[in-house]
């Protein structure tokens, strides 16, 4: 393959010798250095105008294409030392642009993913704080002797050190989940017994709050092939904020169909709502309500394990009127 590249090669060379040669007889015959034909005369000038154009061509060319190349290792320099911001003009060649382009929206999805980072890390030690410091309140207190070691003084403690330790464990499914390492350990699930038992678990804290909490599914439902802890999750995660955000004498419903080749299960609760400038962010981490008590974690960490099984979670609400939560599971592995 390499002979007719080098042939091609050769005749460039020879040719761009032949007209240097042309243009510089030229240039002595008008000089009166050596005797040439008119005719050969007029052809060594217009040789040597078509070099002159040429390098000016090519100088040309050769600028378009160093520019935007030095513009991308600039802002490549930029990038290395912690500047996501940089952004490069899409100029040049189209192949160059094409890079540029890339490169841009490169940098874009690196901005982005650190200001997610430091969003993350602020929003972590937030939640952090705060259990934290009712801990070191209280013992602070009971130290000093201002409260006795009691149960009554003890019990906020354990409180607290419970809502770090699930703060802790849904810190770390989100962390797997984003490394794309959350391990999920299938089996055959009856999804029938699944809600029920998610309703059951619930049942005592939505008889305290004044909550109607009942389960519409419907009989013999096909097995589905998932991770029974992490599905129990999901709709812990779900059935606990519809119960924080309805009020005494609402209703929460979780209702389950099959449609096509998926399953479907919705958490439908007559509660406070999503305001309409939350809900396209609602599956957000740490995203919740103004005066919610969550951490702001839990749909977030349904919507990473319902795709982890391969299936897909959106949000219905009406502010005031209530809010359903509708998640798909297919009935085959993928």
């Amino acid at each position: 393959m390499w002979r007719p590249f080098a042939a091609l090669l050769l005749l460039v060379v020879l040719f761009a010798a032949g007209t240097i040669a042309s243009g510089v007889w030229a240039i002595a015959a008008l000089l009166g250095f050596v005797p040439a034909h008119p005719v050969v005369l007029a052809f060594g000038l217009v040789a040597l105008v078509l070099v002159g154009l040429g390098v000016f061509m090519s100088a040309r060319g050769l600028h378009r294409l160093t520019a935007p190349l030095d513009d991308l290792i600039d802002a490549a320099g930029r990038i290395e030392t912690g500047d996501y911001s940089a952004r490069v003009a899409e100029r040049g060649p189209r192949s160059v642009r094409s890079l540029a382009r890339a490169f841009n929206q490169m940098s874009g999805r690196l901005e982005e993913a650190d200001t997610r980072r430091r969003t993350f890390l602020a929003d972590v030690a937030h939640e952090l704080r705060s259990p934290l410091t009712v801990i070191q309140g209280q013992l602070e207190a009971i130290i000093d002797g201002v409260y006795p070691a009691d149960e009554r003084h003890l019990s906020p403690l354990i409180d607290q050190a419970k809502t770090l330790e699930h703060l802790v464990d849904d810190l770390r499914t989100v962390a797997l989940a984003e490394a794309g390492s959350l391990a999920l350990a299938r089996e055959s699930v009856d999804p029938g017994a699944l809600i029920g038992e998610s309703v059951a678990a619930f049942q005592g804290t939505a008889d305290a709050a004044g909550v109607a909490l009942h389960a519409d599914v419907p009989p013999e439902l096909p097995p589905i092939d998932v991770d029974s802890g992490r599905i129990r999750q999901v709709l812990s995660n779900l059935l606990g904020n519809a119960l924080r955000h309805t009020p005494s004498g609402g209703a929460v419903t979780v209702a389950a169909r099959v449609s096509s080749d998926q399953l479907s299960v919705e958490v439908r609760d007559t509660g406070s709502g999503i305001p309409p400038e939350l809900l396209p962010t609602v599956f957000d981490r740490f995203v919740k309500a103004p005066g919610s008590p969550g951490s702001g974690l839990g749909l977030a960490i349904a919507k990473d394990l319902v795709e982890a099984h391969g299936g897909h979670v959106v949000a219905e609400s009406t502010l005031g009127q209530g809010t359903t939560i509708r998640f798909g599971l297919p009935l085959r592995s993928v």
